[in-house]
């Protein structure tokens, strides 16, 4: 099978190992910032068990029909993995982070990225999101939050020349040609 565009970063960042998720069985993801799913469901397709934070309505809504459709279409296993949660993952992240039994071990965080200044325009589904969403202007109160909550690690997506949320330093980053993801090792 041909891997999707980006498969082997996430699953360096996300600590896994292809073909399985590594030492740790069945991880628990927090995708803060689910989006359309894109991650999301690249993280269930990997076996792992995925909350999708997503709060924007809207995109909630937009998300809940993918997930239905890839569960009609073929994908069943893989959308239930995925417990959707139309909420501000801040307030998830404080909610679940109370006990080990509840905490994720990975939390994903993809903020906005900024307007582009080059002359080739965003996808046309991230044109979409920026105009229904907006600057994405708490990125910083997000990853503290899921700094304190994730048991193993955060990983943030970034343009490939961005600095790096908050300016802190992650403990390594996945790079590519447009994208990296920054990760920041909370626990073994």
């Amino acid at each position: 099978r041909e891997a999707p565009r980006g498969e082997g970063r996430l699953v360096r960042a996300l600590g896994l190992r292809a073909g399985g998720t590594g030492q740790h069985p069945t991880p628990l993801v927090l995708d803060a910032t689910a989006g359309l799913g894109r991650e999301t469901m690249l993280a269930a397709a990997l076996g792992c068990t995925v909350i999708a934070c997503e709060r924007s309505p809207i995109v909630a809504l937009l998300l809940r029909d993918g997930l239905d459709r890839a569960a009609a279409g073929g994908l069943a296993t893989v959308a239930a993995r995925v417990m959707l949660r139309a909420e501000d993952a801040r307030d998830v992240l404080r909610a679940i982070a109370v006990t080990a039994d509840t905490r994720p071990d990975i939390v994903i965080v993809d903020p906005m990225f900024p307007e582009r200044s080059k002359a080739a325009k965003a996808r046309r589904e991230m044109q979409l999101l920026q105009q229904l969403l907006g600057p994405d202007d708490d990125a910083d109160a997000l990853l503290e939050v899921a700094l304190q909550a994730a048991l193993r690690r955060v990983v943030v997506k970034r343009p490939a020349h961005a600095p790096s949320v908050s300016g802190r330093a992650p403990s390594f980053a996945v790079e590519g040609r447009a994208a990296r993801y920054d990760v920041y090792v909370t626990g073994t």
